[in-house]
């Protein structure tokens, strides 16, 4: 059970535009941007990441590139960036780089907005798809995280909106119609544990809180000898796919 954070890159002047950027070369961070991804590095610096792998275009470039250089816990180096086509945004095909208002008349716009899993841009991909390739590469890469640094391990995947939300919407057990009920902000932080049982949404486009609670647990002391009559008794154990029922932290962590 990793933790995966679920980064937004910063603000881009599409956003402020009403641009549709999608995948649109030459989008890179604003100075409102740029300030957000700084502060958002030095709000992770606690947390051990393990791994960053981000999509390929410059804005999320820029934002995994601040994420890894401030160092990690007690000065640690952060790993190399890893680059994956599968965080790329959407392929929106003839709608890149249209305003928005200009997208609010076209007859797919309501589709978008009540039915993504039907919609397929013009010369573009479908909305299932994105989501599809996304969770085949988060899925993938938190197991191999699992394997190679353990159950509490953390890591990152800096991606786009629609991206990040379509992941939440499956982690939720949203139907990919009801993603658009989703907020990501640029430069917020979204939190998912995978078990074998079920995803937990841990947060959702966090902005600004403490991250102190995602670090993994300290080692437990190794038991010496038979314990004493003394003890209190130890809380039965709860599998770590299981919801702790009356509330608890998710994943049974």
């Amino acid at each position: 059970m990793p933790v995966l954070l679920l980064v937004r890159h910063g603000r881009t002047a599409a956003n402020t535009g009403g641009v549709l950027a999608g995948r649109t070369p030459g989008v890179t961070l604003d100075e409102t941007g740029r300030a957000q991804v700084a502060a958002l590095a030095q709000r992770l610096a606690p947390l051990p990441l393990v791994r960053v792998v981000a999509s390929p275009l410059e804005r999320c470039q820029e934002t995994a590139a601040a994420l890894l250089a401030v160092p990690g816990p007690d000065g640690a180096p952060r790993p190399e960036l890893v680059t994956d086509e599968g965080l790329s945004e959407c392929d929106y095909g003839d709608w890149t780089g249209r305003p928005i208002a200009e997208l609010l008349k076209e007859p797919l716009w309501g589709a978008v907005q009540a039915h993504p899993s039907s919609v397929v841009f013009p010369g573009g991909e479908p909305m299932r798809m994105v989501q599809q390739r996304a969770l085949d590469v988060v899925r993938r890469i938190d197991a191999e995280v699992a394997a190679e640094h353990g159950p509490d391990a953390v890591w990152a995947a800096v991606s786009h909106g629609d991206v990040i939300k379509a992941v939440l919407a499956d982690a939720l057990g949203v139907h990919l119609d009801g993603f658009q009920r989703i907020v990501v902000d640029p430069a917020s932080v979204s939190v998912v544990r995978y078990t074998p049982l079920r995803p937990f949404a841990v947060r959702t486009n966090d902005t600004g809180g403490d991250v102190t609670s995602l670090l993994p647990p300290p080692p437990e002391p190794s038991q010496q000898g038979e314990p004493d009559g003394d003890q209190p008794d130890q809380p039965p154990s709860v599998p770590s796919s299981d919801a702790v029922i009356g509330g608890g932290a998710g994943g049974g962590r």
